[in-house]
């Protein structure tokens, strides 16, 4: 996969957009979820901890970052939402 970094004209809904996806391809997530709100609880969905690992991996490849240490916990990959806004602090503190 070609990472494709995010710009600073990305809207939160393109973000979140494209996090759907890479959620669908990597947090292993139990198949009979028909639509992932953005604020479903992932590890309640059946994402463990491993593929948490493997889910953050893709998100740093898509948008070619990589989130700081003291972001990789649990609560940030609660869902789409809190993934989005640690990918709008990573951004702008790249600014």
């Amino acid at each position: 996969m070609e990472a494709t970094t995010v710009s600073c004209c990305s809207t939160i809904g393109q973000i979140k957009e494209r996090l759907r996806t890479i959620v669908k391809d990597h947090a292993r997530l139990n198949p009979s979820l028909d639509r992932l709100e953005d604020s479903t609880d992932l590890y309640r969905a059946g994402m463990s901890s491993q593929a948490s690992v493997v889910l953050m991996i893709a998100v740093e490849g898509e948008f070619g970052l990589e989130f700081p240490d003291c972001m990789l916990s649990r609560d940030v990959f609660t869902n789409i939402d809190t993934i989005a806004q640690a990918i709008e602090t990573v951004m702008q503190a790249g600014q």
